[in-house]
């Protein structure tokens, strides 16, 4: 059974394919984005203030390394495909960062099925958001044009200190310096609505993903095959790595969904800056147009599944 919000997104997508004129507010979409970056970032550092740091480090450590490898993974994939430096290097960096909202939308899933996980794993999503774009960029540099300098300082502005990571790292340092009983005070605003803000966030991108289908014929059915085939290849790696970390079920899951999703917030920014003649409409299209609602729809009970036969 599909959980409601993904059935919100599905109503966004429809919208578009007949040409409603339904439209959010970009100023609402803004103010969503934002309430649920820092709601998950808040919930998570509650449950950092009660972790020992010892015990996250080893997890830390991993997704990083996750985060970093995954585009050194698929840049060869991507240019067996017959893709150019650019533009594999690119499209890896969107796969190689997270999609918070699929975060979401796991950590969702799992809570109406009453399956636990670790309730830090917000955690996991801030730390991996930059290191799959730093790979990106390395790569593209390796395989473009050596002449070319990259902005290192506004990059490293925009990677570390843009409006996902900056909220997300700041919502768990909040939280984990305020622990519970700090952040109960504004509970009834960041925690009981959470659902019913997702769900309205997810009508907006089933709207834009809607919008973006049409762009399927352009790059053709190699770009669908490689959207669909690898976050299922690559929840497989963060489950592996999920599983080795000792995890439960629930968090070899949200490992495996984190690693399989694709980023089309930070990641568009960082390589319009770094590897500007990357084509941009190629990787949003991938993430958003085909990767996301893949995920949403069978990907995570799929890596459900996954875990529950490694945990087993």
């Amino acid at each position: 059974m599909l959980d409601i919000v993904v059935l919100f997104f599905l109503l966004g997508v429809f919208a578009r394919l007949v040409r409603s004129d339904l439209r959010l507010p970009e100023a609402l979409y803004e103010t969503l984005s934002i309430y649920l970056l820092l709601a998950i970032g808040l919930k998570g550092g509650i449950e950092l203030s009660r972790q020992p740091l010892m015990v996250l480090a080893p997890q830390v450590a991993a997704c990083v390394a996750l985060g970093f490898s995954i585009p050194f993974l698929l840049v060869p994939m991507l240019r067996r495909m017959g893709l150019n430096a650019a533009d594999s290097a690119g499209l890896a960096a969107h796969y190689g960062s997270v999609s918070v909202v699929t975060f979401a939308v796991a950590s969702a899933w799992l809570q109406r099925k009453g399956v636990a996980a670790e309730s830090h794993a917000a955690l996991w999503v801030a730390v991996m958001e930059a290191p799959g774009l730093l790979a990106g960029i390395l790569l593209a540099r390796l395989g473009g044009e050596p002449g070319r300098t990259v902005q290192w300082g506004r990059l490293a502005h925009d990677v570390f200190l843009g409006k996902s990571v900056l909220l997300l790292t700041g919502g768990l340092l909040i939280g984990a310096v305020m622990g519970e009983s700090g952040v109960a005070p504004i509970k009834a605003v960041f925690v009981d609505p959470f659902k019913g803000v997702l769900a309205l966030f997810l009508l907006e991108l089933g709207l834009v993903a809607g919008a973006r289908l049409g762009e399927l014929r352009q790059h053709g059915l190699r770009l669908v095959v490689f959207a669909v085939v690898a976050p299922v290849l690559l929840a497989v790696l963060g489950a592996l790595t999920g599983a080795a970390l000792g995890l439960s079920e629930g968090g070899i899951m949200l490992m495996a969904t984190l690693a399989a999703s694709a980023s089309y917030i930070a990641a568009p920014t960082a390589m319009r800056i770094a590897v500007p003649q990357a084509n941009a409409a190629l990787s949003i299209t991938a993430a958003l147009g085909i990767t996301f609602p893949f995920n949403l729809v069978v990907g995570i009970p799929l890596y459900y599944q996954l875990a529950k036969a490694l945990s087993s």
